[in-house]
């Protein structure tokens, strides 16, 4: 699907910038942290316990490319040891149903995934 103007933004242009958008918000932690934060704001040892198997470096990696993209804010208390609390902002929020919805497809259609996924493995070692 192309474009009307050269301009207009289009996922399926390789040189257009929404491809970055759309690569950060298919990524499974970006899903994941937008999920935890919908529910409001988390400190990062939170969300590290939410978001099982998340390492403690790609959480970080994870925020601050969310914050850079102006999904997260990140709130730093004065106090020692320092608080670091995270919440979504606005624009964030607006990815939080769609994410939610993807996520709720994912756990609802699993069976017929790992039924389908099976049955090619299936085929594939009968070959």
């Amino acid at each position: 699907m192309k474009s009307k103007n050269a301009a207009d933004p289009c996922v399926m242009n390789p040189d257009c910038a929404s491809r970055e958008v759309l690569d950060r918000i298919a990524d499974k932690w970006t899903a994941l942290i937008i999920r935890v934060l919908s529910a409001g704001t988390k400190r990062h040892n939170e969300l590290q316990r939410e978001i099982s198997g998340v390492s403690q470096k790609m959480l970080t990696q994870t925020l601050r490319s969310l914050e850079r993209d102006g999904l997260v804010t990140r709130k730093v208390y004065p106090v020692v040891p320092p608080r670091v609390e995270y919440a979504l902002t606005p624009l964030g929020r607006s990815l939080g149903e769609p994410l939610k919805a993807i996520c709720l497809w994912a756990e609802k259609h699993l069976p017929e995934l790992q039924a389908a996924r099976a049955r090619a493995d299936k085929e594939k070692s009968a070959r």
